[in-house]
């Protein structure tokens, strides 16, 4: 198994401006957590750099964001699934992950029917719903 080392981000937030949906979507989550999440670049050992949307001091819990809005699209079910892939591998690959959390908008709950919902909570992976202003428990999907 390979680790992976956290690297301080240029900046707190990185890409996520000042308002953007994802700054909220962090913020509404990390209160529901009872911790703070911020944007952080990972580090590979063979020096190749991925960034994981949200990461907690600790490096304990794993963010990954779907932040789509307007008209529903069925490509964001993929955005999902590559979603819920990379948490599992950083879940994996960062020594002191404990949690791996998916936070999508309202809209995208569409994304989650079927086996989708289900391999989510069998591999252990939490799905919030940012409903504009905070992040709740997806509601049970049949």
């Amino acid at each position: 198994m390979r680790h992976l080392t956290i690297l301080d981000a240029p900046t707190e937030w990185s890409r996520f401006t000042e308002g953007s949906v994802e700054r909220r979507m962090l913020l509404a989550l990390g209160d529901r957590l009872g911790t703070e999440l911020r944007p952080k670049p990972l580090m590979l050992p063979d020096g190749s750099r991925v960034e994981v949307e949200g990461i907690d001091t600790a490096g304990r819990v794993l963010v990954q964001l779907v932040s789509n809005q307007g008209a529903y699209k069925p490509a964001y079910r993929n955005k999902v699934m590559a979603d819920m892939f990379k948490l599992l591998w950083l879940r994996d690959s960062v020594p002191t992950a404990e949690r791996a959390v998916l936070l999508v908008t309202e809209l995208i709950v569409q994304a989650l029917g079927g086996w989708v919902t289900r391999a989510a909570a069998d591999l252990g992976i939490e799905i919030y719903v940012f409903d504009g202003s905070t992040a709740v428990t997806l509601p049970p999907r049949t």
